[in-house]
């Protein structure tokens, strides 16, 4: 090792106790989507439709983890994780959405979170990543308030079934993502573009996962929201109300929802909709204690409101409409910094910023970041990977989270996206994440640079025992 790296590695010594995971959901990876009593999902019936995902793809199979998930918690232990992250398939155990459970979906999990336990690896099981019961759409989906009460009964149902094997539970997954790319731009399944619907939706994704931590009464469980630090172009009063507007949408309407009990004023006065579906009760259920807040980061907006403002590198892949209710006309800007291969701008130091503004501004609550990583054009050669920049990449954001740890931030781990390339929703098998390589046409797995390096990581933590101070 060179004095360079000793140097680098001296400097990422984190808390005691700190979790080293890396992160996957179950649509991307399990396949087996026909098999064992699993219902359909509103992805299933999405990627089946033209035009919806880059070449056609599909996640029939995905990267198999259903069959391959001994392999693959393998690898993790190879690693060195402490913990990881995945998510329970809804319609795995219950096919219609509610009702009767299927029982070797349940199984399932439970086979796979005593492969983790038996490996020394801590299972944190989200309940919700995206993958909606088709039956439900059908009812109305996400935009039909029943829905986050079905969701509440599934989340008591799996809690009951797990709740031995696993000590962390967390509910939604992205709930800005599963609202608006889902009803208003229609990127991700369903693909509709009814943006009243998607305030709708999100409104009750938050509600059900308020219910849900009702439902569970766990010793253990946390929200998950995405946060992007957001910069107006200009100090301009147009481009410093877009940024207001999109921090709004994205940010605060979730954080000011689980951990204040209310929708931000400005956010509401923005939509162009009455706000007539709030019930009196809603947000005291959606403001539910939680032991900790899951934070998914990959980068910063820029934005204008200027009349013709150039949209970024960071557009859909398939046609789609605008996610951002009531501010449509805001332009996403290239600011200059380095970009992965999905087209978004590399920047570790909103990854410190929202962090910090999240201990500043809200009730103090423990933090791990959930999901960071990045998509770039891997290269076989020879049986290797040398995906440096990727590496540089996990560097740099497990710097910014040692940068705000100092600053007094309550965070207590972090999470890679993602474990392993698996399916990248509406870009198909085209953008590679993965610590781990995957040959989708043989299945094979093949540890990157990037998971050697990170690997070391884990293990000159482990073996330092750094203290808390």
């Amino acid at each position: 090792m060179t004095t360079q790296e000793e140097q680098t590695r001296a400097g990422l010594r984190f808390p005691a106790r700190f979790a080293w995971g890396a992160a996957t959901s179950a649509y991307q990876i399990e396949g087996a989507v026909s098999e064992d009593g699993r219902g359909a999902s509103i992805w299933d019936t999405f990627t089946k439709t033209p035009g919806r995902i880059v070449n056609g793809h599909h996640a029939d199979v995905a990267i198999d983890h259903y069959h391959r998930y001994r392999e693959d918690v393998a690898v993790m232990a190879e690693l060195g994780l402490s913990a990881y992250r995945f998510s329970v398939s809804w319609p795995r155990i219950q096919p219609t959405g509610s009702g009767k459970v299927n029982q070797k979906g349940l199984d399932f999990y439970k086979r796979l979170t005593d492969e983790l336990r038996g490996h020394g690896i801590d299972p944190w099981l989200t309940l919700y990543h995206w993958d909606l019961p088709q039956e439900l759409e059908d009812k109305g989906g996400w935009p039909n308030r029943d829905v986050a009460y079905c969701f509440a009964d599934y989340a008591a149902t799996v809690h009951e079934a797990l709740k031995d094997h696993v000590h962390t539970f967390s509910t939604v997954n992205e709930p800005w993502c599963a609202a608006f790319l889902g009803y208003a731009s229609g990127e991700h399944a369903p693909g509709r573009r009814e943006p009243q619907n998607a305030i709708r939706g999100a409104h009750h994704l938050n509600l059900a996962h308020g219910l849900a931590v009702q439902a569970m009464g766990a010793r253990r469980v946390g929200g998950c929201v995405n946060l992007y630090a957001v910069t107006p172009a200009t100090d301009s009063v147009e481009d410093l109300d877009a940024a207001r507007r999109i921090d709004g949408l994205q940010n605060r309407f979730f954080l000011d929802a689980l951990l204040l009990g209310r929708y931000p004023q400005d956010v509401l006065d923005d939509l162009p909709m009455e706000i007539d579906f709030i019930r009196p009760d809603d947000m005291k259920i959606i403001n539910a204690p939680l032991d900790l807040l899951l934070v998914n980061y990959y980068s910063r907006f820029t934005v204008s409101g200027a009349p013709g403002g150039k949209k970024s590198a960071a557009a859909a892949p398939t046609d789609s409409g605008s996610p951002w209710v009531g501010s449509e006309h805001v332009s996403f800007v290239n600011a200059g910094r380095p970009m992965t291969a999905m087209g978004w701008e590399i920047d570790e130091d909103g990854l410190v910023e929202v962090l910090t503004r999240v201990a500043r501004d809200y009730p103090r609550i423990p933090m791990v970041v959930s999901e960071n990583g990045a998509a770039f054009d891997d290269v076989l050669n020879d049986g290797r990977v040398h995906d440096r920049e990727r590496a540089a990449y996990f560097e740099a954001h497990l710097g910014a989270c040692k940068t705000a740890i100092d600053a007094g931030v309550p965070l207590e781990g972090y999470f890679a996206w993602s474990l392993m390339d698996n399916f990248e929703w509406a870009w198909g098998y085209g953008k590679r994440f993965g610590l781990v390589r995957v040959d989708f046409e043989t299945q094979e797995r093949l540890l990157k640079d990037s998971a050697l390096w990170y690997s070391e990581i884990i293990r000159q933590n482990r073996r330092h025992e750094p203290t808390d101070s």
